[in-house]
């Protein structure tokens, strides 16, 4: 069987550090981040017009599946999250990472273009993908015939319950001392606390008890979740 072979025209710089904790769709949180552009991709000639479009369409690659080209591991079903993660569904029914083609589309919010030395770099905001992320194209978004208002999403219909998200005294410490030693800023504070809201935690996990850790931009946080909050205990920074 004869598969395409894709160029990669660039990588995304992301402060989602691992899979754990990254929104399951785009748009959820508002994190800023971009793509480096490959060679011969980096030409500002091929960005031109695009600042007359409000929102992208990326796509990219799961790069960091184990097996993802091994048809004969297919899978026909898949645990969909939004479902609890015990009711399977068909993988063409659902946008899990693990399918036949290991491809991802995700609508973004053009930010800026902006040439550094020899690098071009693509500004996005909302994206959802891992740091590192390989991007195979960037299409823009057409308002008129991709905006579909009457559309039916099925289980997805609505945006997920977003939970409070309170600091230990302990961790409110931390966090003092890091702002002032500007270590961290009010915006990546802000965008941390936008993907803890949406509750990281697999699905079938709901002990109350149990901590947390997650890795976000240069922070490495550690929390626990009840029924309508997370808790954020301690909050530690990697210094370069």
């Amino acid at each position: 069987m004869k598969g395409l072979n894709l160029p990669i025209i660039g990588y995304m710089n992301s402060p989602y550090r691992e899979k754990f904790g990254i929104p399951r769709q785009p748009n959820l949180v508002q994190v800023e981040s971009y793509i480096e552009m490959e060679v011969p991709f980096n030409d500002p000639l091929a960005f031109e017009g695009i600042e007359e479009f409000s929102h992208l369409w990326l796509i990219w690659q799961f790069h960091d599946n184990k097996n993802q080209h091994d048809q004969a591991k297919f899978r026909p079903q898949v645990r969909p999250p939004r479902l609890g993660g015990n009711k399977k569904i068909g993988v063409f029914a659902t946008r899990s990472m693990y399918r036949p083609a290991p491809i991802g589309l995700s609508v973004v919010q053009f930010k800026k273009i902006q040439k550094v030395g020899k690098s071009v770099r693509l500004y996005v905001m909302g994206s959802d993908l891992l740091n590192g992320t390989p991007i195979i194209d960037i299409k823009p978004y057409i308002h008129y015939s991709d905006a579909l208002t009457e559309a039916q999403s099925g289980y997805a219909q609505n945006e997920p319950v977003r939970k409070t998200v309170r600091w230990s005294i302990e961790a409110e410490g931390q966090k003092q001392r890091l702002l002032m030693k500007q270590y961290i800023d009010l915006q990546v504070l802000a965008e941390l606390e936008q993907v803890l809201s949406l509750d990281p935690r697999p699905a079938y996990q709901d002990d109350e008890h149990r901590v947390y850790g997650m890795l976000f931009a240069n922070m490495d946080v550690s929390f626990t979740v009840d029924t309508d909050s997370v808790h954020i205990q301690s909050l530690n920074v990697s210094v370069k």
